[in-house]
């Protein structure tokens, strides 16, 4: 793994960087083997988890006064492009997905008492937290359409619904749960929904199975049923009907980190591709000799460079405060679908080596196709880019592909 400094950077993005690939290049990625180990590997865990805290990266998503970094967005995203080298170094580094994302909503939405119950003690280590929104009767590529409800009992809020695909259910110890607050019939729909605090050992509130993604039940995604579940008022986050505005918040970001870790998978695949097409001999001599590799090889250097430029674009978009919702939308389509021909090439490359667990491909083309739909399906989105594209040019504009 090289880093080199990039010259377009501010010198403290560019020490991040190369921080964090330490840790990563020396520290994680030589021990991936034994971190897959269960309760073996607990020590293991503790010791790397201790490793980033002490060189100062722990939580990097974080404000410093919530136990974080607080190093802003752009530079999170270009330590998401390293940190992505390796399926382990986000948890290891307190960036974890539903929690980093729990963590972020509860610093933006949360009362002061509700950071110190939860927020807290998430950062801490000490909690696990789930994220409740998709339901199985319901679209998820519209929120909107959610069937839970949250409904006023007093002091109280009485939540009934059922839910799937809630991550991190199974260890979770409280439930951001989407909910809908208020009377079907008001006129503005994204106002009737509200992210509410559950406490996972509250009456009522029903973990079913884990529901196996890809084959595999290992608890990520799991089925809830809430019936009649009881919590104080207090416990929605922000004000009533700001549920769909948090999600958005949520989301939006997310699709810039999760498109930069799929630059960073794409950027191991490639050099696991390259190194292993030049040691491989096979029909009298080595796989790099052979043009359909060398095919593969131009291929995905097109598809990483792309990719990371589209995506460093939508980052500085963000960054400046401007409107970057097309951009967002265009890099959730196409960032996924090029990590999968990347980490499909490198598949093809190792042979039945690619598609066994003994190596980390096989988990990114898994990733890689799960992301065209989490987060929404790729038709929502190209269908957001249309709608906006066809609505400036409308108003007599035409596009403008700059910043």
């Amino acid at each position: 793994m090289q880093i080199s400094p990039i010259p377009t950077l501010d010198e403290e993005t560019n020490l991040l960087r190369e921080m964090t690939a330490k840790i990563v290049a020396e520290k994680i990625i030589p021990q991936e083997h034994l971190l897959t180990r269960g309760s073996e590997s607990t020590e293991l865990w503790a010791e790397l988890q201790q490793a980033v805290k002490d060189s100062g990266l722990w939580a990097p998503h974080l404000p410093e006064e919530y136990g974080g970094m607080g190093i802003g967005f752009l530079k999170l995203a270009y330590m998401n492009e390293i940190l992505a080298w390796s399926p382990f170094s986000n948890p290891i580094f307190g960036i974890m997905a539903p929690n980093s994302g729990n963590q972020k909503i509860l610093v933006k939405y949360g009362t002061a008492e509700q950071k110190k119950r939860w927020l807290e003690p998430l950062t801490r280590g000490e909690m696990q937290s789930c994220f409740a929104m998709t339901e199985p009767d319901n679209p998820g590529s519209d929120p909107r359409s959610l069937q839970t409800r949250a409904v006023r009992e007093g002091d109280e809020w009485v939540i009934n619904g059922h839910k799937w695909m809630a991550s991190n259910a199974k260890r979770a110890d409280f439930a951001i749960v989407m909910c809908r607050t208020e009377d079907a019939s008001d006129a503005d729909v994204n106002g009737r929904m509200t992210q509410i605090i559950v406490p996972c050992d509250t009456p009522g509130f029903n973990y079913i199975r884990s529901v196996p993604i890809w084959g595999h039940s290992n608890g990520h995604h799991g089925e809830l049923i809430l019936e009649d579940v009881r919590v104080p008022l207090e416990n929605a986050l922000g004000r009533a009907g700001s549920g769909h505005a948090a999600a958005q918040d949520r989301l939006g970001a997310g699709r810039v980190y999760h498109c930069m870790n799929c630059v960073g998978q794409m950027w191991r695949a490639f050099d696991m591709m390259v190194r292993r097409a030049m040691d491989r001999e096979v029909h009298g001599g080595v796989l790099s000799e052979k043009q359909f590799i060398q095919g593969f090889i131009a291929d995905s250097y097109m598809d990483i460079q792309a990719s990371r430029l589209m995506t460093i674009r939508c980052a500085e978009i963000m960054e400046a405060g401007q409107d970057a919702r097309t951009d967002i939308s265009a890099i959730k389509i196409f960032v996924p679908a090029a990590l999968s021909r990347v980490a499909d090439r490198a598949i093809q490359v190792h042979g039945a080596l690619g598609v066994s667990s003994e190596i980390p491909l096989e988990g990114m083309y898994r990733g890689a196709r799960t992301l065209r739909l989490a987060d929404g399906p790729d038709e929502v989105h190209k269908i957001l880019i249309a709608k906006n594209v066809l609505k400036r040019y409308a108003s007599g504009q035409s596009w403008d592909f700059g910043i």
